[in-house]
Order: C-alpha cells, then structure tokens, then sequence
C-alpha cells in the first residue's frame, strides 16, 4: 500500500512511519520544519519526506502532485496550545486551526481523487481524547480536535458508498514533545490516573493505526488509545 503521513517527522507520525515501513508498505511523509530528524528517518527507513505546511493549501496540492496513489491517509499534523480562552490570540486560535482542520480538509481533497478512481482507501485523523471531551486551558486545541472528529463522522458517512473509509484516533497522554514542558511529578501524576497505570508512547499508537488501515468493515469510528484515562 501507498500510505502518506503528515506531521510524520518525530513522535507519534515518526512511529507511524516505523510501523508502515516494518510491514513492507512503500510511505511519503510531510514534514514542516524538522529537516535533520526526516531526513534521519527517512535514511533510517526508506520512506520519502516531502517538506509541507499542511495548513498552505497550495504547499499540499504540489507534495500530493508526486503522489501517484494514496491507500491511506494519515492526517497527524498538529500543534498544541495551552492558556486560558482569554489569553489566546486570534492568531493563535486561527493557526491551531489552520493546522488541525484545515489541513486535514486540504490533504483529504487531495487524496481523494485516487481513492474515487480506485474505489478504494482509508483515511485516519488524528484527534485527541480532549476533542471527545474537552480540557481546561486548551479551549483551542480541543476545539479543532473535536472538530476533527466531525468530520471523520460525517466523511465516513458519505465516502462509505466509495468502499472508503474513515475513521479517527483519539489519543490520550503520549510521551512526545508536547509533554516536554510537563515536569516528572506531572507526569507521574497523569500516568497514576491511567487505568493502565502508564504513559502512552507513540508505538501505542502506531498499532491503532494499523489495525484501523486494515480492518475492512469499520468506519465512522473514534479508537480512544488513552489507557484508560477517558472511557466514553
């Protein structure tokens, strides 16, 4: 399969692109700003890295321009935000979204031409357990996560006479950079009110995502990957 990542240079994209490429898929992966770690992944696994702000309509059409096909799309490009409603600016609002929401939407449409010919794909967003369910001082964040869940509903819905399918991940506290500003004592502290007494890694997710890229009869679904931590 022809499998693209975006936001696949480091964490949970980078594991992604680990876990296609173990199995023997051919994976394009973008990145926006971290050239050293993608092209070390990409000698380290034989995947190909595209530069691409998911968020720049124009930037997506011409990396998906080299993409013949596309089986499975991962949307996973994202960026956090932490700080009170009243706090954020505009700009900050606009850019979460820019990234999450509309990134996922231009990536979508540009891989879905191959899918209608084909009558045949999958596409995977990556949301978070606070779009299911929201979490103070990251109003903006949970907003386009949830957002990200709407759409993966709605789309499964009306890709589904296609044989395409979508669905979402929620994942829940997952040891990447976004945890970086978190000290031990708060770390320890979310892993102790995991169910499964543990943090996330990114490879916890990467498995989500392979079982959902071949489980032929599920779509419109959200795989909370959180341990636990929010039961829905």
């Amino acid at each position: 399969m022809q499998v693209v990542i975006t936001g696949g240079s480091r964490g949970i994209g980078a594991a992604a692109v680990r876990a296609f490429r173990a199995r023997g898929d051919q994976v394009t992966f973008f990145y926006r700003e971290s050239g050293a770690p993608a092209a070390a992944l990409a000698a380290e696994t034989g995947a190909r890295a595209v530069r691409c702000d998911v968020a720049d309509e124009a930037q997506v059409a011409a990396a998906f321009s080299s993409i013949e096909q596309t089986d499975v799309l991962i949307n996973n490009a994202g960026v956090a935000h932490f700080g009170l409603i009243s706090q954020i600016t505009p700009e900050e609002w606009r850019r979460l979204f820019a990234v999450h929401v509309d990134g996922a939407f231009y990536c979508i449409r540009a891989a879905l031409p191959s899918m209608l010919r084909r009558q045949s794909g999958c596409i995977l967003n990556v949301s978070s357990m606070w779009g299911q369910v929201g979490a103070s001082c990251e109003a903006a964040y949970s907003a386009a996560k949830g957002a990200l869940l709407a759409l993966s509903k709605a789309l499964a819905q009306e890709l589904g006479p296609s044989n395409i399918r979508v669905n979402a991940i929620a994942p829940g506290v997952i040891r990447t950079d976004m945890c970086a500003g978190l000290d031990s004592q708060t770390l320890q502290s979310l892993a102790e009110q995991t169910p499964l007494g543990r943090l996330g890694t990114p490879e916890d997710v990467a498995q989500a995502m392979l079982y959902l890229a071949d489980a032929p009869f599920v779509t419109g679904q959200v795989l909370a990957v959180n341990g636990g931590f929010v039961i829905t």
